[in-house]
């Protein structure tokens, strides 16, 4: 029978700036999120307004003992939440970190560490100050390579004994697609070249493996990551040329893991520089510093895409940040993500093959309409049987995954518990195992609610992966 190792860390994935609310409590400053009402594909705000569900969030911040107590409940190995940087530096380039909000940090991993869940922390989570985005032009500027070092020496040095497992950026590669909630970029993004978001990407860079390297000198025992969005790309046909483009289309994914792993721009970047007239200012030491390699890769998996030189034979297809092409092979999900569980066993063969280091799943699951429903028990929850067929689908192909001689550390699926959507910053986009009682229109009592899937997920870790078959659920 396929296994899980032994050691496997099960748990769930949230991001602080979706979950937390309390934008502006206990000094903290604003962050690029408080003035994006509509989420990735809404227009920013001049200043922070009711309307932005994430001013509130789930009030995670408030109730995170209640929250983590569940996860406990669920048999959580590992709780995946980010740090909000406006909260230890509130503009973002100040010489002192504020106080109050490092004691929030410290508490919330304590409250992990007591029901032995091992805090796995992103560093930045689409969350750059907003004072850096307005002064500095967010990563286009060099500058804040520096704010950033100053930033995680202060939380590495603060949380070094509490938490062993870190990633740098989320998805660092949507800072291609999503400037300025990725990269707190002010400048719009039809007025931004290539030149410009591959000179920020290379600020991102060396600040990741500079992290990695200070990571490493001040918490020798720690595990330093990084993260990507994966992208996984078919060929729409057999023809050659689409596999050429399939090729290209992953290197814009790759090249990012590419200079985490092996610390250092490949061939095919520096050929594309070269043709498309690219110069990336680098100082004498950005060199040296990019050798700083990760321990292991993470990455998200939602759906995949296909790619075709023949425009006119495909139907574009929904997504995050991932636009490409329908495959006809598969169904999609309420907002037209392409559901494709033997594409997660694909991607995990593809990068372990290229790479050679640990992996790990940090963001995957099903973003749906939930309804709340009264059972004659009296007990209220959602009968979210889809959502526990998604999840045991792609479950088992991770086993399988396993199986083929993949090293896969950990599985967090995203949003355990019900949060405002980054996309589309909506409640009723949902994927956790607890309803949260928010509407769209910010109404609610934000009470949790046990979902069927919690029950079930509660089983699947149990068992460490045996039980995943939804006729073995309460």
């Amino acid at each position: 029978m396929r296994k899980f190792p032994e050691n496997f860390l099960w748990g769930g994935a949230v991001a602080a700036n979706q979950c937390e609310g309390a934008y502006k409590e206990d000094g903290k400053g604003l962050s690029v999120q408080d003035v994006l009402p509509g989420g990735l594909r809404g227009e920013r705000t001049e200043q922070p307004t009711e309307d932005n569900l994430k001013l509130e969030g789930i009030d995670f911040y408030h109730r995170y003992k209640e929250d983590i107590r569940l996860f406990a409940e669920m048999g959580f190995k590992v709780f995946r939440t980010s740090i909000a940087w406006s909260r230890i530096f509130p503009k973002g380039d100040e010489e002192m970190p504020n106080e109050m909000g490092l004691k929030y940090y410290d508490d919330l991993f304590d409250e992990c560490l007591k029901y032995g869940i091992e805090p796995l922390v992103t560093i930045s989570h689409y969350e750059t100050p907003l004072w850096l985005a307005e002064k500095y032009d967010g990563w286009r500027s060099r500058k804040l390579i520096g704010f950033f070092e100053r930033y995680v020496r202060t939380i590495f040095s603060r949380y070094g004994n509490k938490v062993k497992y870190w990633l740098t950026f989320n998805e660092i590669n949507s800072l291609l697609h999503a400037p300025f909630m990725s990269g707190g970029i002010m400048t719009p993004a039809d007025q931004l070249t290539e030149q410009d978001l591959y000179q920020a990407v290379h600020h991102e860079l060396v600040a990741s493996a500079l992290a990695v390297k200070i990571g490493h000198e001040l918490m020798p025992d720690a595990k330093i990551g990084c993260m990507i969005l994966g992208i996984t790309v078919y060929p729409l046909t057999p023809d050659p040329e689409d596999i050429i483009a399939v090729m290209e289309k992953d290197r814009e994914t790759m090249l990012f893991a590419d200079i985490h792993a092996r610390g250092r721009y490949p061939k095919y970047l520096l050929n594309y520089f070269e043709e498309h007239g690219i110069q990336i200012q680098m100082e004498p030491e950005d060199h040296e510093i990019l050798k700083n390699t990760v321990d292991f890769i993470s990455f998200s998996y939602y759906s995949s895409i296909c790619e075709t030189v023949h425009k006119e034979l495909g139907t574009s297809t929904g997504g995050n940040l991932s636009r490409g092409f329908k495959n006809p092979y598969l169904k999609a999900s309420d907002w037209g993500w392409q559901i494709d569980p033997r594409g997660l066993r694909y991607t995990l063969n593809k990068l372990y093959d290229r790479y050679q280091l640990p992996l790990f799943i940090v963001e995957n699951g099903l973003g749906a309409e939930d309804e709340l429903v009264t059972l004659e028990s009296g007990e209220k929850t959602v009968l979210d049987d889809y959502r526990i067929q998604y999840l045991r689908e792609h479950l088992i192909q991770l086993r399988e995954a396993i199986h083929d001689g993949v090293d896969v550390m950990g599985y967090t699926s995203w949003g355990c518990i019900d949060l405002v959507s980054a996309s589309t910053a909506e409640m009723r986009k949902r994927y956790g195992y607890i309803y949260v009682d928010r509407n769209d229109d910010g109404t609610g009592t934000l009470e949790r609610y046990r979902k069927k899937s919690f029950w079930w997920y509660k089983e699947v870790i149990e068992s460490n992966g045996a039980r995943l078959s939804m006729d073995e659920t309460n």
